[in-house]
């Protein structure tokens, strides 16, 4: 859809995501016909080394897909020539460029291509796209879900038995550390990013507190800022910046740190079965960090999220505004009779909330009082849909 719309499409996400699976399949039903260049190969490189606008001219009338382009960051001054000739033209040929951190593309590609290009963030697999498969194919919706939250969502482990699965993520974190963080440009020592890590993984869901890792670390409180960021940026980590609005109230300003996938989160922690998942202490928020990011990807990039929390007590997991202002208030829990809290109705109150939904491990919805919608995860996720849809 992006790709009918702009001059040129980034495909943004972290390494082993799916990007160059999909991007393959794109180019090969693309009706145009397509380019495909990984540019780690060096002889795909070389083809854009030398003289990169004659290669773009030459299959100006196609599809040109460049993966791993942050390994020839170069050329976006080359795309923009040709992009801008593309519209002088009113030529049909389209880029496609893959990156695994939203970092050096973005930094790159704003300088460049500023006004030319538009960013798909490509997130790990989610509850309504494993299920739509699943459902017809095996398992009941609780059990799907289950493997979900326990293994994650890259693909590659997911679809793997339990003792593979794990293997899989113990060296991606590995490669992710040793490799592909100096490949990306990135000069961190992956002996202090391993530990920054698995102390995130640690604060599951927690404010963020910089100073404590700064103790920890032995490192500068600029240091552990440029850590975070990176860890956001990689897309590994999702940064909730609380919600402000225009109250007379004292609200909480750090953040709250999620390790963005659940079965990197879990390998990081050395939960290796759903037995172990439950008895550890971050079991809740890690069924939080599951279910929010499903929540935000449903909502397709047109949603902001938040968290809500005061000095007073009042504290909503996650506040989603919509474009026109609109905002839902949930509450995950992981019981399958959940409770509320008196805090979760004064916050639903404070910021307004048109919906206030509280997600529980259970099959069939109900109302609650004061007009709450208990729901599970998997319906809220397709009223999201709905609300986006209108």
């Amino acid at each position: 859809h992006r790709l009918e719309r702009f001059d040129s499409v980034a495909l943004i996400g972290p390494r082993q995501i799916g990007k160059t699976t999909l991007a393959r399949q794109i180019a090969d039903e693309w009706k145009y016909g397509a380019e495909y260049l990984d540019l780690e190969v060096r002889a795909d490189r070389s083809q854009l080394n030398e003289n990169p606008l004659d290669f773009f001219s030459r299959h100006s009338d196609k599809l040109i897909v460049l993966d791993e382009i942050h390994r020839v960051p170069e050329i976006f001054q080359s795309l923009r020539v040709q992009i801008d000739e593309h519209r002088r033209n009113r030529s049909l040929g389209r880029f496609l460029i893959l990156g695994s951190a939203s970092m050096p593309l973005m930094r790159q590609s704003t300088e460049s291509l500023a006004g030319r290009i538009s960013f798909v963030d490509m997130a790990p697999l989610t509850l309504s796209e494993v299920w739509k498969f699943a459902a017809s194919n095996f398992g009941s919706l609780e059990t799907v879900a289950r493997q979900l939250w326990l293994q994650g969502g890259f693909p590659r482990s997911y679809i793997q038995d339990n003792d593979d699965s794990i293997q899989w993520r113990m060296d991606f974190i590995r490669t992710y550390l040793e490799r592909d963080l100096p490949q990306l440009g990135l000069r961190v020592s992956s002996d202090r990013m391993d530990l920054f890590w698995h102390m995130l993984a640690n604060d599951q869901g927690g404010l963020f507190n910089a100073q404590r890792y700064t103790n920890v670390m032995d490192v500068s409180g600029n240091s552990v800022r440029n850590y975070l960021n990176i860890s956001r940026q990689l897309l590994m980590v999702r940064v909730l910046q609380p919600w402000f609005g225009n109250l007379d109230k004292r609200l909480v300003k750090s953040p709250r740190i999620y390790v963005r996938d659940s079965g990197i989160l879990h390998s990081l922690l050395g939960l290796e079965t759903t037995e172990h998942l439950m008895a550890h202490r971050l079991a809740g928020k890690s069924w939080e960090g599951f279910a929010i990011e499903n929540l935000v990807q449903s909502g397709g990039g047109s949603v902001r999220p938040y968290f809500y929390r005061t000095s007073a007590g009042a504290e909503i997991d996650l506040v989603l505004e919509f474009p026109a202002g609109e905002r839902w208030a949930f509450e995950i829990k992981l019981s399958g009779k959940p409770v509320l809290t008196r805090g979760f109705y004064s916050g639903a109150n404070d910021i307004q909330a048109k919906r206030k939904i509280l997600i529980f491990q259970g099959r069939n919805p109900f109302r609650m009082r004061n007009d709450v919608e208990a729901m599970p995860l998997l319906e809220a996720v397709n009223e999201i849909k709905k609300a986006v849809a209108k």
